[in-house]
């Protein structure tokens, strides 16, 4: 929105840089970077993941929309990600703002700010953020030639807690989300900018598949409870649905990732061999808002690793999705592209694999060069009626049965992750997990012949999250999940035959009661979020930065003025008639297919996936005139040719 192009700022930042930690990061120039004239572009983006960027920068949505917009002739898109405070302080002493990456120009100079929301402990930074920028914190008070500050990921399937600090939410799928938005811009602009920012807002809103907050009022009832959600403008309708990506072959990005300078959390070429899952874990807030099923045909998933690679000189290619080893050809994907580079220094990986989806030939080929790293696998809870609970129908045969495999197949160790706190769990559901980790030492100390066998148990906190069958349910408080975790600490290490080769991981629950109330809260914690900013709150999916009393604190002073509490939004149960801070949200799930499994969950029912069987009637489909996308497409991932040749 600015009439001349801004100028760069790396003359005032590159002195600070020689003060802080990792000064590398902020830096830019890594390979594929973009870099485009600001003259000669209509509409410029700037991209952030509000955290460090080496946790930013290898996040795959970031990386795709980065490569959708600049693919516009006429769209510049930048990044940006979150200051470490070291940083920040020497940024605010000398008055220096928020710059983007590729051309260090202040991040309120670009007309629109992209906010990828992966996790709801980030939003401290996302206002942090627009403050280091100078960007006006509520969206209602910010002036004309203000970025509109748009955010996107799983997090914006409830953006209300941030309701306050941005102007546009997209739900779902962000490829065509953004191209549009852009459009809609651009006209506006060209227009001679008819009603100002309002305009443009009401001109996506109307679209009925842009979220914009300042046009619905929310009404409370005398019991903390919403009353009613509704539009204040016409022309706005009551729901706003979700993008929906189809034929992901016709969108196959990333083409050239960037290869960053600095150490990031994850360094390899990623590609996402399909989209959406329906294995229906009722906990599993990412299968639920990403359904159908989408998947990629093999011609495409090896031609995007070719040019990937070719692109980046990276070395290891990731196999994302869900639940990777669900791909119906996902023994032809590994076994073909373990033929093409047998020889190279390229390994592959499936970061997700479930334990009934797994099986040796398959890692077998992923560690056809010689990287055989440990297996992991998520059985999420540790007896059969939790797991049944939660619809993760792996038995505890299933298990056994898998790991006894790979360990005589020469495997030496295997990671199993667990959560704490799921519906209806008792102490014993969770003692059960030092359980099954001994009885995985002992068939894998059989099967491989020697001793020299590890297993390592993860556990997390569960927090209920929305649009999926537990959004009613009340959080199990950190005090007893702690409890909990320790007494399991005490069962393994109490285990004189199999302790020594047990090792565990839990993280303290704390954090998670305030995942939980950001989760699921409504406008009103917009009100902690911002208190907790102002008294230093920063990075608090950081164990360092989070601190728990202030969350708490500030909790009480804001909420409890308005007639709820922290208690209130995190471990009450939640009636089916109360009104939810997100129905007006449409992901297409419906909401009574939703209760009704809440139901089935607390009596052990299982549900089926739709994929191999009947329809779950769960309304995504019908409602988005969508289905489900899978192969096999019997082609081939090869002709192409094997890198090293002279092996034949």
């Amino acid at each position: 929105m600015t009439a001349s192009p801004p100028d760069s700022l790396f003359n005032r930042l590159e002195p600070l840089l020689a003060q802080v930690t990792k000064p590398i990061q902020y830096v830019g120039g890594e390979l594929n970077a973009v870099t485009k004239d600001w003259a000669d572009t209509d509409l410029h983006w700037v991209l952030m993941y509000p955290d460090a960027y080496e946790v930013g920068q290898p996040n795959q949505g970031q990386a795709i929309l980065y490569e959708v917009l600049n693919e516009v002739d006429w769209v510049l898109a930048e990044r940006v990600f979150s200051v470490w405070p070291d940083l920040e302080q020497r940024m605010r002493a000398v008055g220096l703002p928020l710059l983007s990456l590729e051309s260090h120009r202040p991040v309120n100079r670009f007309d629109v700010l992209g906010v990828s929301l992966a996790t709801e402990l980030g939003y401290t930074n996302l206002l942090n953020a627009l403050d280091l920028a100078g960007i006006t914190l509520h969206s209602v008070d910010r002036a004309e030639d203000e970025p509109f500050v748009v955010v996107g990921g799983h997090c914006a399937s409830n953006p209300e807690p941030v309701a306050d600090f941005i102007d546009v939410a997209v739900l779902g799928d962000g490829e065509e989300a953004v191209l549009e938005f852009s459009r809609i811009i651009r006209d506006w602009q060209t227009a001679g900018r008819p009603e100002g920012r309002v305009g443009a807002l009401a001109r996506l809103a109307a679209t009925g598949r842009f979220y914009v907050p300042r046009f619905y009022d929310v009404s409370y009832a005398p019991s903390g409870a919403i009353a009613k959600i509704s539009p204040n403008r016409p022309g706005v309708p009551y729901q706003v649905q979700r993008w929906i990506l189809t034929n992901l072959d016709e969108w196959a990005y990333p083409r050239r990732p960037l290869v960053p300078l600095a150490e990031t959390v994850h360094e390899r070429y990623s590609v996402e061999i399909f989209r959406g899952c329906t294995r229906g874990c009722r906990f599993c807030q990412a299968g639920m808002i990403t359904r159908p099923v989408r998947e990629r045909t093999l011609p495409v998933i090896g031609s995007m690793v070719d040019q990937g690679l070719a692109a980046t000189g990276l070395d290891e290619v990731g196999l994302l999705s869900l639940s990777s080893a669900d791909h119906t050809e996902i023994g032809e994907i590994t076994r073909q592209l373990a033929d093409r580079y047998q020889g190279s220094q390229v390994s592959l990986s499936l970061p997700s694999t479930r334990v009934d989806a797994f099986n040796i030939d398959l890692a077998a080929e992923l560690a056809r060069n010689g990287r055989r790293s440990g297996l992991t696998f998520a059985p999420e809870g540790g007896t059969e009626r939790i797991r049944a609970v939660i619809n993760k129908n792996v038995s505890e045969e299933n298990l056994i049965q898998t790991v006894t495999t790979a360990f005589a197949g020469g495997w030496r160790s295997v990671k199993l992750y667990f959560m704490c706190g799921l519906p209806s769990e008792t102490d014993e559901d969770v003692l059960a997990i030092a359980d099954l980790a001994h009885r995985v030492i002992e068939t894998g100390r059989q099967a491989a012949g020697h001793r020299d066998i590890g297993c390592t148990i993860s556990i997390g906190a569960f927090v209920p999250k929305p649009h999926t069958p537990f959004q009613w349910i009340g959080q199990t408080d950190p005090e007893v999940a702690n409890e909990r975790m320790r007494q399991l600490k005490q069962r393994v290490r109490d285990d004189r035959q199999c302790g020594r080769a047990i090792g565990i991981r839990y993280s303290d629950g704390r954090p998670g009661l305030i995942e939980g109330l950001l989760a699921r809260g409504d406008r009103r914690v917009g009100r902690v979020i911002e208190a907790v900013w102002r008294d230093g709150g920063i990075f608090d999916g950081w164990s360092e930065h989070f601190d728990f009393d202030r969350w708490v604190r500030c909790a009480e002073e804001q909420l409890v003025p308005q007639g709820v509490s922290l208690a209130w939004y995190t471990t009450r149960d939640r009636p089916v008639t109360e009104v939810l801070p997100w129905d007006h949200l449409n992901l297409g799930l419906d909401r009574n297919w939703l209760w009704a499994d809440y139901q089935d969950a607390l009596a052990g029912r299982a549900v089926h996936d739709c994929r191999w069987d009947d329809c779950n009637d769960c309304g995504v489909c019908p409602e988005f005139g969508v289905d489900i996308e899978i192969g096999p497409s019997g082609r081939p991932l090869l002709p192409l040719s094997v890198v090293n040749s002279s092996l034949g």
